[in-house]
């Protein structure tokens, strides 16, 4: 990976846990505030989408940290190892984790006339997508595998062969 990219990546990583730490200790306070002062039919409301609002804002923390200890590995030239294995499963369960709190969020909305039912909609959608880049990482972590074992393959013939030399 080139240095420009690593580091565009670390920006990245970086802007992402810094707009989620302002969306903790900003706008969930304020949407808190905005659900207390709704109605009664939203105020029932206020507390599951507020927990699942702050476990998904925590799941994206999460994956950040992840990918930043990837970049880690891959600027040590680590990454094809075991110990990468463990950060990809933790980006997978958290974006699987993500995806499980979307559909949560719509059944939490579903009931009752507070949400329309266009907007429930939408959240299951949501919900498939981030499912679906779940699937993807799984995807991306067989490659993984397949990639460590072949560096391993290649390092056992090169060993034979500076034998032979």
């Amino acid at each position: 990976m080139r240095r420009l990219t690593e580091l565009a990546l670390r920006a990245v990583v970086v802007a992402v846990l810094a707009g989620s730490l302002f969306l903790q200790l900003f706008l969930v306070p304020l949407l808190a505030r905005d659900l207390a002062g709704a109605g009664p039919d939203v105020a029932a409301l206020r507390t599951p989408v507020l927990v699942i609002v702050v476990l998904g804002i925590v799941a994206v923390q999460v994956c950040a940290v992840c990918v930043w200890r990837l970049l880690t590995m891959v600027r040590r030239g680590t990454v094809f190892s075991g110990a990468a294995f463990r950060w990809v499963d933790v980006i997978t369960g958290a974006v699987a984790t993500a995806s499980l709190l979307a559909f949560a969020l719509g059944v939490v909305l579903a009931p009752g006339e507070a949400v329309a039912p266009g907007v429930v909609l939408l959240v299951g959608g949501a919900g498939v997508l981030v499912g679906g880049v779940a699937l993807v990482v799984l995807v991306l972590r067989t490659l993984l595998a397949q990639a460590v074992a072949r560096d391993g393959e290649a390092r056992a013939l090169r060993a034979e062969l500076d034998e032979v030399v």
